[in-house]
């Protein structure tokens, strides 16, 4: 989920709104300050209370998973112990950034966190953002020392891991998309689902392209798929959330757009690409 906010703040109402809209419209879960929830701009204070209000909005209806991770060990287990006592239902946790380790590093981070918590971690391999990714064989590895690890969200774009994984793990691990796009491939590969970022918008379309393959239905998930593809790639035509947040605005779902600096609104062409792929789902007035 983005984080809805404006330039005093977090807009906790706005949040609530959203978190409504995504459980109508049949999502399986919400993860709560991911990178799509701007994470890098929250300060300590409001990272938790973000994650307390989603929990609190979301009263038990569905599982809340809250994003913990950081290239500080330390402040990853912190954040997670936090999350922990407000009732997160468990974590997602990203790959240590910027300092690059190795993937024993990346186990022994990952182990760390592990030893703080019993709720269920889901990995998240994004090496695009990270600069590197969790490897198979450290998400076996991990799988096999704690019984946190039975999720991983795979957000670098390569079937191929996705279905040696499934090989290798089975059903011992749950593997997720990180891109919308490629839900359907990677569920062929082996996957389960997404962790999506155009739920936000379209909660409904995501359930229902989730539930059709999962069902076996894949000629129409492909249809679906197909009419999406465009708006997929208009949410990624600039860094993530501001598309997103964008859409959101002006399908009334949240009052603004805003984004923290290093974030900035949409250069106008982008914008007008963003408008018309949602006028071609009915998302948006022709007018606007």
């Amino acid at each position: 989920m983005v984080t809805p906010m404006t330039e005093s703040g977090v807009d906790y109402d706005a949040l609530q709104k959203l978190v409504e809209s995504q459980i109508r419209g049949g999502v399986d879960g919400l993860v709560a300050v991911g990178t799509t929830g701007e994470s890098p701009t929250l300060d300590a204070e409001e990272h938790i209370n973000v994650i307390r209000k989603t929990i609190e909005f979301a009263s038990g209806r569905i599982p809340v998973l809250a994003g913990t991770g950081s290239n500080c060990t330390r402040e990853a287990v912190s954040l997670t112990c936090e999350a922990d006592e407000v009732g997160a239902d468990g974590f997602l946790v990203v790959a240590p950034y910027y300092n690059k380790p190795s993937q024993e590093g990346v186990y022994l981070h990952m182990c760390e966190i592990a030893k703080c918590t019993q709720k269920p971690i889901m990995l998240y391999s994004i090496p695009g953002r990270c600069g590197i990714e969790i490897s198979n064989a450290t998400v076996l590895r991990l799988r096999e020392s704690f019984d946190n690890f039975r999720v991983i969200k795979e957000a670098g774009g390569r079937v191929e891991k996705v279905a040696d994984l499934y090989k290798l793990a089975g059903d011992r691990i749950d593997i997720m998309s990180g891109d919308d796009g490629l839900t359907l491939d990677f569920m062929k590969a082996g996957g389960k689902g997404v962790v999506s970022v155009a739920s936000n918008i379209i909660p409904e379309k995501m359930a229902e392209l989730v539930k059709l393959a999962a069902s076996g239905r894949w000629t129409e998930a492909e249809a679906l798929e197909s009419r999406l593809k465009g708006f997929f790639k208009s949410l990624f035509i600039e860094p993530n959330p501001v598309p997103a947040k964008t859409a959101l605005a002006l399908a009334g779902i949240i009052p603004s757009s805003f984004v923290r600096l290093p974030l900035c609104q949409m250069q106008s062409g982008n914008l007008e690409i963003l408008k018309g792929e949602m006028r071609g789902l009915g998302l948006l007035p022709e007018r606007r």
